[in-house]
């Protein structure tokens, strides 16, 4: 049943002349505190934020002193009580809650500043279940709750960015704050508390092994807004979780303009490829145009692979993003340089290498401090009208799978190569996809297609385009292998790598027609294997 408003109005300007301080991230605190002490608030605050203002000079109660009771539970119960959140949730124009709080000698407080257990960060540092759980804020969420609740009287500051925007809003308002100017603090306040109980509750569920939990929140923090979405028309902002997984997210950006949204989905395609190479075991460079890979090759060092990814697609890769997989070295950015990039994005670079790409001042150089790991389990979430698909990762990794041999000439040692690489880029590849494959480089990619032969063409054609780009005079794909994402229902894919001059398949299987396209496969000589996994990335 809901909760009948007396419909009291709220007043414009409220005079704040006592605050309520309890910060976990100390950063601005005494300078926020001697400035509200110098617009003449009394300073109410708890534990180790009453230590830190003190410890300036700054004059300031404890909380025990509201309460009449001490902090205990090692801090745990320090502000749950009605002194603070009779404070807090008094409503200053009824009548009957002004009696009470008289009746029970409840001072108001008129501003709360109250910032949060580090949750997130101890969640994503890898803290044991003990230390996640002891990380969990209840006061501080509840007072901030209260406080934004009541914003008709009180203001509720949870993020230390806003200090300044509060004492220069009482400057001008002679120690007052305005009634929007608290309703926007109080929006502020509830998104914080619903992205830390997301938080609280997405740990959980991966803590309990939950697969499907009933009620399921995600939560980020702006971390910029870009200057539009995907198109002109839309407006988008980049949240970002705190999951420390190696990407956009965690990279300093050393140069260039601000990235698009187009921009921050292609480079996280791009390094989520990059990172299915074991960096240790190969270098290996991914070029990508519209969240598919153009290009993608290993290498015995990151030249050598960009060069052959390059190869793969010149026309395509022209206004890409390039990830490797590798510290950037200086031999590397002289050829990615050469032709217009928009980002580049590595796990670190040379100072030679930065000092290369500084000369083109429109390329973005990102540094992400590490590579993704494929096999690492997590979550993607699509928004569709009315609800999310909340799925987990595919991380499925074609190193860990068993490839079954189901034609009667089995591959070489190298078509195998060849085919372990070309699953691995087909795994990144918009459906329907096809993935042609030599040397460990991609010589033609099919994407995105309706039908599957029509990938399969496409690549071929592909592959036709970068031999002729190269001044080779039969196509890139002949003797080259092909991976397919998902089974061939017809015998018709098949035979179109076959005519492009596929010598091995890598796929799924799982046909109901898997035999017509086995027996096809040794009608032609071919070698085929099945995974027994399907790569779909819609």
């Amino acid at each position: 049943m809901a909760v009948a408003s007396k419909k009291i109005p709220a007043p414009d300007l409220v005079p704040v002349r006592r605050a309520l301080l309890s910060v976990s991230d100390k950063t601005g605190l005494v300078e926020f505190a001697a400035a509200l002490s110098k617009a003449g608030v009394e300073l109410v605050s708890t534990g180790g934020t009453s230590k830190a203002i003190a410890a300036a000079g700054i004059p300031v109660r404890d909380v025990s002193e509201l309460t009449g009771f001490p902090e205990i539970m090692d801090g745990r119960v320090k502000t749950l009580h009605p002194a603070v959140h009779g404070a807090l949730l008094g409503v200053r124009g009824d009548p009957e809650h002004v009696e009470a709080m008289n009746a029970h000698g409840i001072a108001p407080i008129d501003l709360v500043v109250v910032n949060l257990y580090p949750f997130e960060e101890v969640r994503y540092a890898g803290g044991d279940y003990p230390e996640v759980v002891e990380n969990i804020d209840i006061g501080g969420p509840a007072m901030l709750r209260a406080a934004a609740k009541n914003h008709a009287y009180v203001a509720v500051v949870t993020d230390p960015e806003d200090y300044a925007s509060v004492v220069n809003a009482l400057e001008v308002n002679f120690g007052s704050l305005s009634f929007d100017f608290r309703k926007r603090l109080a929006a502020k306040s509830f998104a914080r508390t619903a992205a830390y109980d997301a938080a609280i509750s997405g740990w959980f569920a991966e803590a309990l092994d939950i697969e499907h939990p009933t009620w399921r929140a995600f939560g980020g923090k702006l971390d910029n807004v870009m200057r539009y979405g995907e198109n002109p028309h839309q407006q988008a902002g980049f949240y970002v979780s705190g999951d420390k997984r190696p990407g956009v997210a965690t990279a300093r950006q050393l140069q260039g303009k601000q990235l698009s949204y187009n921009n921050i989905n292609d480079t996280d395609a791009a390094f989520e490829l990059a990172g299915e190479f074991d960096p240790a075991r190969t270098a290996a460079v991914a070029i990508i145009k519209h969240a598919n890979p153009c290009g993608v090759a290993e290498g015995v060092s990151l030249k050598d692979a960009y060069l052959k990814a390059l190869r793969c697609d010149p026309v395509s890769a022209f206004g890409g993003i390039v990830a490797v997989n590798r510290l950037l070295d200086a031999e590397a950015a002289e050829e990615i340089v050469k032709i217009f990039t928009e980002v580049i994005i590595a796990p670190d670079a040379t100072e030679e290498a930065k000092a290369i790409v500084a000369g083109k001042k429109n390329l973005r150089l990102l540094l992400a401090g590490g590579m993704p790991d494929p096999r690492a389990q997590g979550t993607t979430v699509k928004s569709v009208a009315g609800g999310l698909l909340v799925q987990s990762r595919d991380n499925a990794v074609v190193d860990d799978i068993e490839l079954k041999v189901v034609t009667r000439r089995a591959p070489s040692e190298q078509e195998m190569a060849d085919l372990r690489f070309a699953f691995r880029v087909a795994k990144h590849v918009k459906s329907n996809a096809i993935v042609y494959a030599r040397d460990r480089a991609t010589v033609g990619i099919g994407a995105g297609q309706m039908s599957r032969v029509d990938s399969s063409r496409i690549a071929a054609r592909k592959a036709e385009d970068a031999a002729q780009a190269a001044g080779v005079a039969e196509s890139l794909a002949k003797g080259s292998v092909v991976a397919s994402d998902a089974f061939f229902p017809f015998a018709d894919g098949l035979l179109s790598a076959v005519e492009a001059g596929a010598t091995a398949v890598v796929q799924p299987g799982g046909s109901m027609r898997d035999d017509e396209v086995i027996e096809a496969a040794n009608q032609h000589g071919i070698a085929m294997v099945f995974t027994g996994v399907r790569h779909f990335r819609h």
